[in-house]
């Protein structure tokens, strides 16, 4: 596991590209994520997407996006827990699927408005509860809006509803975020997810939803990583704490 993870490194990092990643005021693409929380980004056509996210207790996810039409894109996703490390994997139980459609384009006056659906959770899945310990978005719907301010500022809104509904705890959810570009290719992203789906259950969400704090680098043309603060303000129950930390990689390539 550990060579494959360093060859795929290599492969990003070697492979030929042609546009800038997604952070910073030179930018090429959209964020369709800030952290956990999907965004108003669409993939553009013709274009596609590697990424991956590395979290604690060996949680490895590998997602791949396409920019099928105008506007429209989708992904595939796939991982597990206990990846990276010693022991047997535990796969999740089932692949997850993304589609997203904007349905409204950013204007100077109105944000863009976005309207998608994603089965992919984060972190562990227990199987006992039939959910992922951060649940998948679902159906959600996202806004987006950009502004020229020491560089650009972007203010994200999203609203939810998961159908990780089976431990008894949903509702629908919000979720608020931004990001500041810190010149060409550093930006500063944030988000709050307010975790109404996920403030009952006895293992799960202790209430105060879960805030988290990233920074994203375009290394280099397509290229982008990332380094997560993730749970800031010890909402997890099922595994109390500081904060934990993820790392996500990403690279984007025409077709």
């Amino acid at each position: 596991m550990k060579k494959s993870v360093i060859f795929f490194l290599l492969l990003l990092l070697t492979a030929p590209s042609f546009a800038q990643g997604t952070a910073g005021d030179a930018a090429s693409y959209e964020y369709r994520s800030l952290i956990d929380m999907p965004t108003a980004g669409v993939l553009k056509k013709g274009f596609f997407s590697v990424s991956s996210d590395v979290q604690p207790l060996g949680v490895l996810i590998a997602r791949l996006e396409v920019g099928v039409f105008e506007d429209l894109s989708f992904g595939i996703s796939y991982g597990g827990s206990n990846l990276i490390g010693t022991g047997s994997p535990k796969w999740y139980k089932l692949p997850a699927a993304s589609i997203r459609y904007r349905i409204i384009g950013e204007s100077v006056t109105f944000p863009a408005f976005t309207l998608g659906f994603d089965t992919q959770g984060k972190g562990e899945y227990f199987n006992d509860d039939d959910r992922y310990a951060i649940k998948s978005p679902g159906l959600f719907l996202a806004s987006m809006k950009n502004f020229d301010f020491l560089g650009f500022l972007s203010f994200h809104a999203t609203m939810n509803y998961s159908l990780e509904r089976y431990d008894g705890d949903n509702f629908v959810n919000l979720q608020v975020g931004a990001e500041k570009t810190i010149g060409s290719k550093v930006s500063l992203v944030a988000e709050y997810d307010f975790a109404f789906n996920d403030n009952q259950s006895v293992n799960f969400g202790s209430g105060s939803g879960y805030m988290n704090l990233g920074v994203r680098w375009s290394v280099s043309e397509g290229f982008t990583l990332g380094f997560d603060l993730r749970d800031l303000l010890s909402n997890k129950k099922w595994y109390p704490g500081a904060a934990d930390r993820a790392i996500r990689l990403e690279y984007i390539k025409s077709i």
